[in-house]
């Protein structure tokens, strides 16, 4: 492929498992012909031991100037101050939205045919983390706090985002996911702006409104009923794991972390160094995540070539991996997938 036509995009190996399932998914890509040119670079723990810094300049400086990312799981040295490397990216580039969408690959699971899409705010809520404590008697940290915060101008924005991934893919109903009826201004905020934008989109797209707890109960009863929802960042968190087990597990989970400038796509589960490098690891988290990068750079036929592929050989119940109920081995899985692309 000539360099005129290729797309720089930042690499992240990651820690654990990361470089082993980077590698299978790289390779995938390469069958088929992906058109990014990899500016390779280091986060977390292999950061550390390399530069002394989980998030390195370098690191940072590579997004900012491609505005694309592939990153495997990362992990953030315990102690020394050290704050959450995805939070971090989140901030650095305002990376206001997470994407998660939740599809049935393993046939035979407890729900099939699960086809949801979770739409989270990445940067305000809770997670804003404004925690502090109170002294009692004695004790200095008698009391702890914790203050999150909505915007205005921040829940329109997540909720037309939401609307707008509906109307793009012809997603047919946007659920707006709350807790009003106690959190009053900071959820009702939230869900006061979610009308607003709803009206606009009138005609097009259904809007409905769950209350959280009553959202999760559905989603173990009749997770059919859903299509797009969006909600905030704490609920978000939850709730998009949830789905996960919906479908297999964080295993079967990619995610999307997209702002105005600047997309980073990763599997979402941990970096797993219990099974590091023993040719265990599931990268079908990592290689999904891919396949959504490629749909953002108007990349869809590979995409859908790749989740064809993975469809077939998914189907073979020797070649799952071991939290999938299999034997395989992540090089074996690779290998047969790639033979089908090719």
């Amino acid at each position: 492929m000539s360099a005129e036509k290729t797309i720089p995009a930042t690499l992240i190996p990651g820690d654990g498992i990361g470089p082993e399932i980077m590698d299978a998914v790289t390779e995938i890509l390469d069958a088929v012909g992906a058109p990014f040119a990899w500016d390779k670079q280091l986060a977390g723990m292999a950061a550390v031991d390399a530069t002394g810094n989980p998030l390195p300049p370098q690191t940072i400086d590579s997004i900012r100037r491609t505005g694309l990312a592939l990153k495997s799981p990362l992990t953030t040295p315990v102690g020394g101050g050290f704050k959450s490397i995805n939070v971090t990216l989140r901030q650095e580039f305002g990376l206001y939205a997470n994407l998660r969408p939740t599809r049935t690959f393993v046939p035979g699971a407890r729900f099939d045919k699960i086809d949801l899409v979770l739409v989270r705010e990445n940067l305000e809520g809770y997670y804003a983390a404004m925690e502090s404590y109170i002294p009692v008697g004695d004790d200095p940290h008698g009391i702890a706090t914790g203050a999150g915060y909505n915007s205005r101008a921040e829940c329109n924005r997540i909720v037309r985002f939401a609307f707008e991934y509906a109307v793009k893919h012809g997603r047919k109903k946007v659920t707006l996911v709350h807790k009003a009826n106690i959190l009053k201004l900071l959820t009702g905020l939230f869900l006061e702006e979610g009308r607003k934008v709803a009206k606009e989109y009138e005609g097009r797209v259904e809007c409905n409104e769950r209350i959280v707890d009553a959202c999760a109960m559905q989603l173990v009863i009749d997770p059919w009923q859903y299509d797009v929802i969006v909600t905030t960042n704490l609920f978000g968190d939850i709730l998009s794991d949830l789905t996960a087990g919906l479908v297999g597990g964080l295993g079967m989970a990619p995610g999307a972390n997209i702002g105005e400038k600047a997309a980073v796509f990763e599997a979402v589960h941990g970096s797993a160094p219990d099974i590091a490098g023993k040719d265990l690891a599931n990268p079908l988290a990592l290689l999904l995540a891919a396949n959504m990068m490629l749909e953002h750079i108007g990349r869809a036929d590979l995409s859908t070539r790749i989740e064809s592929g993975i469809r077939a050989v998914i189907t073979k119940p020797e070649l799952l991996t071991r939290d999938l109920g299999g034997k395989s081995g992540t090089r074996e899985f690779t290998a047969a997938l790639k033979q089908h692309l090719v």
